[in-house]
């Protein structure tokens, strides 16, 4: 069954493609009118870079979102298939001893495979977002997880080529320097290991859905310290990884990579 639906998800989230502008316009009017969010200033910067927003307390709002993450992203992320790309992604990939950066509240806790996954130590800056993490591996056997506060721009305290996986979802969206972030992974995996990303940025087939983007990126970036809108290709090509497979979805804004450490691809 699981198999089944790992090798579907890719079909299913296709499925939701039609729903997904729809979620981007309602989930941006809802955000618009939350009144508890701290206006603050933020200085966006769109184009063909990384859509930078700077804010140094930007990140500070994933400790004020911990406790509600889950069932604010839940809902939508079920409709437009994204916990089986997640899925799909862990599935096919993941093996071994896993570092999961970004791990945030644990989404990816249900999808790692018993029959290839031997430990996964999930990482990420917000104690209160892990905190979520681990009310959710308290009675988890195998495989066996572990949660660590820590900088995932320098991953100083991992040995070169430790790791046969290296995982990243949604995460690099949050990072002030993600090119420094998929250095850092591509140090720690093994040089035949496999770096994992699944993450959101500006469609390049889509003008209307990019510019909607940009329009709303300091707003979504300040309820929820993420920037939407990055060039997740350059991005890449910049931290030097080898891309071997690239999947994009919802009208070009999801991201499925699978990369090796190497030299990227052009």
């Amino acid at each position: 069954m699981a198999s089944n639906l790992a090798r579907n998800a890719p079909m299913i989230a296709a499925a939701g493609g039609i729903y997904v502008a729809a979620c981007y316009i309602g989930y941006s009017a809802v955000q618009k009118n939350k009144a508890d969010i701290e206006e603050t200033e933020l200085t966006i910067q769109t184009g063909d870079n990384f859509s930078f927003i700077s804010n140094p307390n930007r990140t500070d709002q994933f400790q004020n979102v911990a406790a509600k993450y889950d069932d604010e992203i839940g809902r939508d992320e079920s409709v437009m298939g994204i916990n089986l790309l997640r899925r799909s992604l862990l599935y096919f990939h993941a093996k071994g001893t896993v570092l999961e950066v970004g791990a945030g509240t644990g989404r990816n806790i249900p999808y790692y495979p018993s029959s290839s996954v031997d430990r996964v130590l999930m990482t990420d800056s917000s104690d209160k977002m892990l905190a979520q993490a681990r009310k959710k591996i308290q009675n988890i056997e195998r495989p066996k997880f572990a949660c660590r506060v820590g900088d995932c721009t320098t991953l100083d305290e991992f040995p070169d080529q430790c790791f046969d996986t290296v995982v990243d979802t949604f995460g690099l969206c949050s990072y002030q320097n993600p090119v420094n972030v998929l250095k850092e992974m591509k140090r720690v995996c093994k040089p035949d290991g496999k770096i994992l990303l699944l993450e959101h940025g500006r469609s390049k087939t889509w003008d209307f859905i990019t510019k909607y983007l940009d329009k709303n990126a300091e707003r979504h970036a300040k309820n929820w310290g993420c920037v939407w809108n990055r060039d997740l290709d350059q991005i890449v090509e910049e931290s030097g990884l080898q891309l071997e497979t690239l999947h994009t979805w919802h009208f070009g804004t999801t991201y499925y990579m699978v990369c090796r450490p190497g030299t990227a691809r052009r």
